[in-house]
């Protein structure tokens, strides 16, 4: 399992880790904590959307975050919105498909997304999409009328941790070898081989892309979904059983404190690293 980034694991904290990596690739900015249900196909529908209503959304975000207290917030898009900052919640609710971007969703295991979300898929189809190119790490997951029917997560350090269900037809081409991952080693160091035969955040953009219809990073396409023009709303979310905010924050800032200053690199023409003075 990955070994760090964690969260409890509790009515209004869903739980995630993320591992360490050392290997340069993929979409170096893109993280996702991503949560669509649908009564069909996302993409579609999403092209669809106009404006959310704030109403039904609340209504959604209470039936969703059993035991929390939610306050309002400003709001995002679906572009930005992806990856709120921990205890924000961005959301919104249009009939025939709702969206929740949130921290609390990037699990190691999707299989073990917590029971209420998984139930109110009942008769809809639910997507779960969540990366953080930090760690390379990649998770997806899709349900049909409650039941899963697919399910991957991996990541270079803790390779496959969850596999369940055949590959999507986006998949197809990782697994047959024909995306292999690009290594840039890190300066002193013998190029090893990747640990995977792709690279997680390659595939995690033609998951989101597959399943929900837009990118991160990349191409966009021009049938992709102009995610910067759906917006969401912003919730405060808050356990009433959870930990204290205040202490996690000092916790995370003495955290950083004690770690080692940041060493700095830059791309020279014959592709290797070299290390510079800072930024």
């Amino acid at each position: 399992m990955h070994d760090s980034l964690s969260f409890v694991v509790s009515a209004c904290g869903y739980g995630a880790s993320a591992n360490k990596g050392n290997v340069l690739g993929g979409a170096l900015g893109a993280k996702t904590g991503l949560l669509v249900y649908a009564d069909g196909d996302v993409p579609g529908l999403l092209r669809q959307v106009g404006a959310a209503d704030l109403d039904r959304t609340v209504v959604m975000m209470r039936r969703l975050y059993p035991g929390c207290e939610i306050e309002e917030c400003e709001g995002s898009n679906l572009c930005d919105g992806v990856y709120p900052q921990k205890g924000t919640a961005y959301a919104a609710s249009w009939p025939g498909v709702d969206v929740i971007g949130d921290q609390r969703v990037m699990i190691d295991v999707p299989s073990q997304l917590p029971e209420h979300l998984v139930a109110a898929s009942i008769g809809r189809r639910l997507v779960l999409h969540a990366m953080h190119s930090v760690v390379d790490w990649l998770a997806f997951a899709v349900w049909e009328d409650g039941h899963l029917v697919r399910s991957l997560s991996l990541s270079p350090d803790s390779g496959i941790i969850e596999n369940i269900g055949e590959p999507l037809p986006f998949e197809r081409p990782y697994w047959a070898g024909d995306r292999p991952a690009d290594i840039v080693p890190w300066p002193g160091e013998e190029e090893e081989p990747y640990a995977l035969p792709f690279h997680p955040l390659d595939l995690g953009e033609d998951a989101l892309r597959a399943l929900c219809g837009f990118i991160q990073e990349g191409r966009p396409q021009p049938d992709d979904v102009d995610a910067d023009a759906i917006e969401l709303y912003g919730f405060n979310v808050r356990d009433l059983n959870g930990p204290d905010p205040a202490e996690q924050e000092a916790e995370l800032r003495r955290a950083v404190e004690a770690m080692d200053p940041p060493r700095f690199y830059t791309l020279s023409p014959d592709g290797s690293l070299i290390e510079r003075d800072g930024l």
